[in-house]
């Protein structure tokens, strides 16, 4: 581990804020648009996708609350599985691993995000990325407390829009008990095989609550907030998902969702027979916060992996005012910049959810490794039996396989 010869970060994140920050990263602009594609592929039974789906991610989201609390780092993954195998090199590609994806999700959603803006201020592209970075760099390293602040105001927008779409359909949750047993599949192999092809793409609608363990430096009490963040972050987004996705295919037919760019706004379109403008709106938050949140994430990543010798230490500069890590900030900002600008990204956006898979079951098999070897936990961490992470193992490497085999 390389000295300490700078500032430390400032531990400014209490449990609100960091649950904030688990859902602002989670319920990203995905789930504006990935409730068509889940109905799709599992019909009236979307609602049983979005759940098997978050049974699923719950195992990884224990295995990443134990983790953070035993080991409370910027850089957890790569903390935890260096660790768990005893690998520097293995611990630095992971905690490379991590930062590529985020900066390649950041990248193709500020992208996206200058389309948004263009339906209300028409500007070129590249300026468009220029001005939307340079925005949310001066949030990032404004201060952990502003920044996330700012995250959690747009994390709000993004809930009351979910919440605003559950409102406006409020009639059809009134069906339920005429039409609530068509939301229940029957034990046919053939429903089965499609509520499990809608779980696997829901499962991209809860990958987020892991960033919250790069943060783990800036929380208060963090044994105790940050695993009850991840906890919470997966309990609320699966609420809010189960909720959406029933409202949705009670109004709109599956086929007429899947086939919609814009499930949601289509949904609050037939049941208020009023325009989506707000909608579309809070859509753009909800793009930038993500890109907002990927920017802390990486920067974290990297000042951890400085601070910790597995890359230079000038990245582990903290400025003493801001108590940000101010060169790791610059540093993403500048490849962010660089890969939306001058890089073709879809291809590259593709192999995202692959990395974080990747990623999902090796931290999992590294807190199975420490358990078998009896590692005990700190006092007041909280641990769990050791076929939790085996189990998140599994469906990690289960949907890797599948990602890998379409």
């Amino acid at each position: 581990m390389a000295d300490r010869t700078h500032a430390p970060l400032s531990r400014r994140l209490n449990l609100p804020l960091l649950t904030f920050y688990g859902l602002g990263t989670t319920i990203g602009a995905g789930i504006f648009v990935l409730v068509g594609k889940v109905a799709g592929r599992a019909g009236m039974w979307a609602p049983v996708s979005f759940l098997v789906a978050s049974l699923l991610a719950a195992f990884t989201a224990f295995s990443f609350a134990e983790l953070v609390a035993r080991y409370p780092r910027s850089a957890g993954e790569a903390v935890y599985v260096r660790e768990g195998f005893g690998s520097h090199r293995l611990a630095l590609v992971v905690g490379l691993m991590v930062a590529l994806s985020g900066v390649v999700s950041a990248a193709t959603i500020i992208n996206g995000s200058v389309g948004y803006m263009n339906e209300f201020v028409a500007v070129p592209q590249a300026l468009g990325v220029i001005l939307l970075l340079a925005l949310l760099t001066a949030l990032a390293v404004w201060g952990i407390g502003e920044s996330v602040t700012a995250a959690a105001l747009f994390t709000v927008l993004e809930i009351g829009a979910l919440v605003l779409v559950i409102w406006a359909a409020k009639g059809s949750l009134a069906d339920l008990p005429v039409r609530g047993g068509e939301l229940f599949p029957p034990l046919e192999s053939a429903a089965w095989i499609g509520i499990m092809a809608g779980a696997m793409l829901a499962f991209y609608a809860f990958l987020g609550f892991e960033d919250l363990v790069n943060v783990a430096e800036e929380a208060r009490d963090v044994t105790h907030t940050v695993p009850a963040a991840i906890l919470l972050t997966l309990v609320v987004t699966t609420l809010l998902y189960v909720l959406v996705a029933t409202v949705a295919v009670l109004t709109v037919p599956p086929a007429e969702l899947a086939e919609s760019a814009a499930p949601l706004a289509m949904l609050y379109e037939r049941s208020t027979g009023g325009g989506s403008i707000v909608i579309s709106g809070i859509a753009v938050f909800a793009v930038l916060n993500g890109a907002l949140i990927q920017l802390i994430m990486v920067s974290r990543v990297v000042y951890g992996l400085a601070d910790q010798g597995e890359l230079p230490a000038a990245l582990a500069w903290v400025h003493p005012r801001t108590r940000t890590p101010l060169a790791a900030t610059a540093l993403v900002a500048g490849i962010i910049l660089a890969l939306a600008v001058f890089f073709p990204l879809e291809r590259l956006a593709e192999t995202t959810s692959v990395i974080v898979l990747v990623v999902f079951a090796l931290v999992n098999l590294a807190l199975v490794l420490i358990k078998r070897r009896g590692t005990p936990a700190p006092e007041g961490v909280r641990t769990y039996p050791a076929w939790i992470p085996a189990v998140g193992f599994a469906a990690s490497a289960g949907f890797l396989a599948l990602q890998l085999l379409r």
